[in-house]
């Protein structure tokens, strides 16, 4: 597969990017590097490995998800920088 001049063209509209006439040789030379790498991926036998997986030993802990008492109001309001009638005072970010 090889990108052409109308592939970059229409790439950058739908990325919204301005790209000169000029510099388009450049820009069809590092996509067809990028797809020639993928091409070389997919010749990377990955039979037998599972999905997600890392090269990490890394698993997920979960716990229980049970109901807890939550945060006092008074103690969720203590360190605001304002608040009125026990809620948080945020400025307004609507504009008409």
């Amino acid at each position: 597969m090889s990108v052409t001049t109308e592939d970059i063209k229409k790439i950058a509209r739908l990325a919204h990017l301005h790209i000169e006439e000029k510099d388009y040789p450049s820009y069809i030379r590092q996509m067809n590097a990028v797809l020639g790498y993928m091409e070389k991926l997919n010749e990377v036998n990955t039979g037998g490995v599972a999905p997600m997986m890392n090269s990490l030993d890394l698993k997920n802990v979960m716990r229980e998800d049970e109901p807890q008492a939550s945060l006092p109001r008074e103690e969720a309001l203590k360190n605001a920088p304002l608040s009125g009638d026990g809620f948080f005072c945020v400025p307004k970010v609507v504009k008409r």
